[in-house]
This record gives structure tokens, sequence and C-alpha cells, in this order.
């Protein structure tokens, strides 16, 4: 099976913890490089958030795991690239 390597994530989160806390330890798990996340939406209680995973072997149950201990649901899966090396999206006449 091909190694995960970039997990584009659309999420709901409560305020609590912060981005900053939930990045950092996303960054801390087995097989990820690096972590973005991005507020797109803030309500009274909860954010949306844009979190952007990528590394040599990302282990999806550990980041779907870790961030259900966080308090933070995952709304949808909008990415994923899975290989030997990262493809980037190509324009199409859709776009």
């Amino acid at each position: 099976m091909a190694r995960i390597r970039r997990v584009v994530l659309d999420t709901l989160k409560p305020h609590v913890p912060s981005i900053v806390d939930v990045a950092s330890r996303l960054g801390g798990l087995p097989g990820v490089s690096g972590v973005n996340i991005a507020i797109y939406e803030i309500d009274l209680k909860v954010e949306n958030a844009k979190v952007t995973i990528e590394g040599e072997d990302i282990q999806y149950d550990a980041v779907r795991a870790l961030l259900g201990e966080l308090g933070v649901a995952i709304h949808s899966i909008d990415e994923v690239v899975a290989g030997k090396e990262i493809v980037e999206a190509s324009a199409t006449p859709q776009d």
C-alpha cells in the first residue's frame, strides 16, 4: 500500500485547544513532517479550520484519533496525496 504524503481536512473545533496546540500535537505524530491550520470561520463556541498535514508516512487513523481526543470533528477529507512523491492538482476546464 502506498504511503500517505498529504491530507487536507475540513474541521470544526472548539476554541480550546488553540490551533497552536492542535498543530503542535499533530506535528508530533510519527510520519508527520509539517502541519498548517487556517481558521476560516469563527462562531460563538466553535471555529471552522482547514488542516493540512504533510509527511513521509501519515497514519490517518492516528490523526483522526488525536483530533477526536482534542474535540475536533472532521467534516470532510478534502484532499489526499499518496505515493512516492507529492503530486499537485492540475487546472482543468472545470476550474
